[in-house]
């Protein structure tokens, strides 16, 4: 009984996928040489042409492209065994993409606790708007991205939980004047957006006294008196308040959404996610 060897299999199925037999041999940590024997074994055992060489590139044939999909299949099944009987400590780099303002609250708890837990991962995050953690040109650098999103907006990010969007300001601080003072991310961030929409449609008077991307400046401004600015309710800090009052319109909700994009730790990126929906969905409780 003539048997593959899963090695040579995954090795066919690199090339395709690293697009080149050198590709391959980086991402496997073997020689050129090394990969072309064992496609060279595998062609040989199955008396097919796996491979055509068009200029300095390796394209799949017809066979080779049918191989392909049977080859991912024994590929899984192999694997899935292993880690069901055999299951091996959590390791990798993860980049996480996440706004400036949860990046303050959900991840100091977040990463230590996951770190404890798997301390063979590297995390990799990075804070900006959601709508430049999301735009075509970026995403791809990431494996997972927290984001929000407007409840009407078509997205293809699981929506986690959908928020109320509050006013917040300082604790010591009240509400006075004719005018109402904000302090705001830049153009493009969605709760700014919201605010001006909503402040649109009132005649008290408002301006922006200050703009910061990064929650922390935020805060800053709000302490020095300066104004007051929107939130989740689930991004709060602590030392800030939601604040109510008549010339204050209400803000709506807000959805926070996860998006799990294609990744080369799959596990470790899933793990993650489950870290950040279960933080997520139990400080919404809590609160």
């Amino acid at each position: 009984m003539k048997q593959l060897s899963l090695d040579n299999l995954r090795t066919f199925v690199t090339v395709i996928e690293q697009g080149g037999y050198a590709k391959a041999g980086e991402w496997l940590g073997r020689s050129q040489p090394a990969v072309s024997l064992q496609i060279k074994k595998l062609e040989t055992q199955l008396g097919r042409k796996l491979f055509s060489k068009v200029g300095q590139r390796h394209t799949p044939s017809a066979d080779g492209n049918w191989l392909y999909a049977k080859a991912r299949e024994l590929l899984a099944l192999n694997d899935d065994i292993f880690r069901a009987l055999n299951p091996a400590p959590l390791s990798g780099r993860l980049r996480l993409g996440i706004p400036s303002e949860f990046a303050s609250t959900l991840l100091p708890g977040l990463i230590g606790e996951f770190s404890k837990r798997y301390p063979d991962v590297s995390l990799e995050v990075t804070s900006a708007l959601s709508r430049d953690l999301l735009h075509h040109t970026r995403r791809d650098s990431f494996d997972l991205i927290l984001a929000l999103a407007n409840p009407q907006e078509q997205t293809d990010g699981e929506v986690l939980l959908q928020d109320d969007m509050v006013w917040a300001g300082d604790i010591t601080r009240r509400i006075g004047g004719d005018t109402i003072s904000l302090v705001l991310a830049p153009d493009g961030c969605v709760y700014r957006s919201r605010v001006i929409e909503q402040l649109k449609r009132q005649t008290k008077a408002w301006k922006i006294t200050y703009t910061n991307a990064d929650l922390s400046g935020l805060v800053a401004a709000i302490g020095q008196g300066l104004g007051i600015t929107a939130l989740a309710r689930s991004s709060m800090p602590d030392n800030l308040m939601v604040l109510k009052h008549p010339n204050l319109p209400q803000l709506g909700r807000i959805n926070i959404c996860l998006f799990n994009l294609d990744t080369q730790h799959p596990v470790v990126s899933k793990t993650l996610a489950d870290f950040i929906k279960s933080r997520l969905t139990t400080g919404a409780t809590a609160s």
